[in-house]
């Protein structure tokens, strides 16, 4: 009986000794939700109240209503919206398509410095935008670039400032974008799945086309939307290369903060950045489903 009441009682006090143990956790995770409340909480709330504020230019009253958001979305702001998503869209399924098979061939190299190096300067390029990257293209494929020079490509009808120019710069950080978040999906593709469809005839296309592309269905995907919301927020890039050349939201948003164009129009661009925080919510919506079943998939 002795032995059975301590038994008891340390089967009681282990639970005990486990619920103490745990109960700290939840606290370690009060800093970050304290600074994600802070640093997106407070700027988000501000962008909110101000494209639901309207203001009467002859009173100076202001009152709440949707005014800022229907002109957000009509006119040149309505077409620069479209033309961002048209341009991620492209330049994201252009990246999509040129980044699989360098990842492919990277994760299938033998060289393991290869694969270093690449994996590398991907992540390098990944994050390499901006003036810098728009000052490299200028002094390359710009009106007087090296390469536009040495080819002729102005009498070809080339221009480094118009749509595809820009999807072009684009691709520089997004096809590396593309290879870091396959890469992955990639390496979890088992040798037995392979040897599998291979010992019951299957050609290499077959085994792509019905094991391989379905299995990384939800990683390709993800990945798309991944570099559609990369390239929807890109910013000074395109400012510094092609101006107001190319219609493109953001672009609007600094005209609109500038007063460019109109003066009195920052509560415009309030609602047209939370145009933008709409669709980011939906290429999130998309990408976190599909990256939980890829996971489930290659784990």
């Amino acid at each position: 009986m002795t032995a059975s009441a301590t038994v008891a009682v340390a089967a009681g006090q282990a639970p005990a000794r486990r619920r103490r143990r745990r109960s700290p956790a939840p606290l370690a995770a009060v800093p970050l939700l304290v600074f994600t409340a802070i640093a997106f909480g407070v700027p988000a709330a501000a962008m909110l109240d101000g494209a639901l504020t309207t203001g009467d230019p002859a009173t100076g009253a202001t009152a709440y209503g949707t005014g800022n958001l229907t002109a957000s979305l009509q006119g040149a702001y309505r077409t620069a919206l479209l033309g961002s998503v048209e341009l991620s869209a492209t330049a994201a399924g252009l990246a999509a398509l040129l980044g699989l098979p360098l990842a492919q061939a990277v994760v299938s190299s033998r060289s393991r410095a290869l694969r270093e190096a690449v994996l590398t300067a991907s992540g390098v390029l990944a994050n390499f935008g901006g003036v810098p990257l728009a000052f490299a293209f200028v002094a390359t494929l710009g009106n007087s670039g090296v390469l536009t020079r040495r080819l002729g490509l102005t009498e070809h009808g080339w221009s480094l400032y118009s749509f595809w120019g820009l999807v072009l710069v684009y691709l520089y950080f997004l096809v590396p974008l593309m290879v870091l978040t396959i890469a992955p999906a990639l390496d979890g593709l088992r040798t037995q799945w392979r040897e599998a469809a291979r010992n019951n005839g299957a050609t290499t296309l077959q085994y792509w086309l019905h094991v391989a592309l379905p299995v990384l269905a939800p990683s390709l995907l993800g990945g798309l939307v991944l570099l559609f919301g990369s390239a929807f927020a890109a910013y000074a890039t395109a400012a510094a290369m092609v101006g107001s050349t190319v219609p493109l939201v953001t672009l609007q948003i600094s005209d609109a903060l500038s007063g460019n164009v109109l003066v009195g129009q920052e509560n415009v661009a309030l609602a047209l950045s939370l145009d933008m925080v709409v669709v980011a919510g939906l290429v999130m919506a998309v990408h976190l489903p599909l990256q939980r079943r890829s996971s489930r998939w290659l784990d």
